[in-house]
């Protein structure tokens, strides 16, 4: 047997391995689905590098991993949307055609290239009634994932999808929406990101023509004072029932479950190099 030989089943292991790892330094991106359209959350404390993206009139872009990487992919589908959509017509132009395009590319660099992209991606698209709206998430090797409801990727996705799945229900406001997506990506006892450090967008089907919308600043706080979502239930105290209450508690108001560590960086570089 010549020397340094691996089987191909142990190369495509080891690129798996390589790109989970990468994925899970960086912080979790949430999609969910509320009564007017699909609405997309991830601590994000860069303002220049965006993890969530218009791609066309009504389909949405968010991914995970490293920026340079995930970029190069929405720039393509990008190029995609506007070459179909001006050669035939702007309906042919599909979150499913998206999720395809994207499948077949990350698939082929995964089989041929020496190291496979360190990315995760959602494609959304909002249609004119609930039952319209789709969610795609498609991982590094190509697979494809069509979500119902809600898709959590990156970080400690699993964990996420977890809370996500305790608190989600249809028909949500878009404030319920947003608190249940904050709670999801919250580690229990630990701090909120702040607003400034929150990236967050929605496909609103009410909206004309384009239907993405960044909400930042002023509206998202407001967005954040409306809820009507019920409190999470405190942990159970030890102390009788027949106690008088005390007169401040602490409430759980969570951090994100997959900042990188002190040691790590904390932000992307310029370069796109880090996991965002």
């Amino acid at each position: 047997m010549p020397f340094g030989y691996a089987s191909p089943e142990q190369i495509m292991r080891d690129k798996a391995d390589y790109a989970r790892k990468g994925i899970a330094r960086g912080r979790s991106v949430v999609v969910l689905q509320y009564v007017d359209g699909i609405l997309f959350v991830a601590p994000n404390p860069s303002r220049a590098l965006h993890k969530i993206s218009e791609i066309y009139d009504r389909i949405g872009f968010a991914a995970v991993g490293r920026y340079n990487e995930f970029e190069e992919l929405r720039l393509g589908g990008i190029r995609y949307a506007d070459i179909n959509g001006y050669t035939y017509d702007r309906s042919d132009v599909t979150g499913r055609g998206l999720a395809n395009l994207y499948a077949s590319n990350l698939g082929r660099i995964f089989t041929e290239s020496i190291k496979s992209l360190e990315v995760e991606v959602v494609v959304a698209e909002v249609g004119e009634t609930k039952d319209g709206d789709a969610i795609y998430r498609l991982t590094f090797d190509g697979s494809v994932f069509d979500e119902h409801g809600f898709a959590a990727m990156g970080g400690q996705a699993e964990a996420v999808a977890g809370r996500l799945k305790e608190r989600y229900r249809e028909s949500m406001s878009l404030a319920d929406a947003l608190e249940v997506a904050l709670t999801a990506l919250t580690e229990p006892g630990g701090e909120r990101p702040p607003v400034a450090q929150l990236e967050v967008a929605v496909l609103d089907r009410n909206r004309e023509h384009r239907k993405f919308l960044r909400l930042t600043g002023a509206r998202l706080e407001r967005l954040l004072g409306q809820t009507t979502q019920p409190p999470a239930s405190p942990p159970p105290s030890a102390e009788s029932s027949s106690e008088p209450p005390s007169t401040g508690s602490a409430g759980s108001s969570g951090s994100s479950g997959d900042t990188p560590p002190p040691t790590g960086p904390e932000g992307p570089v310029d370069d796109g190099s880090s996991p965002l």
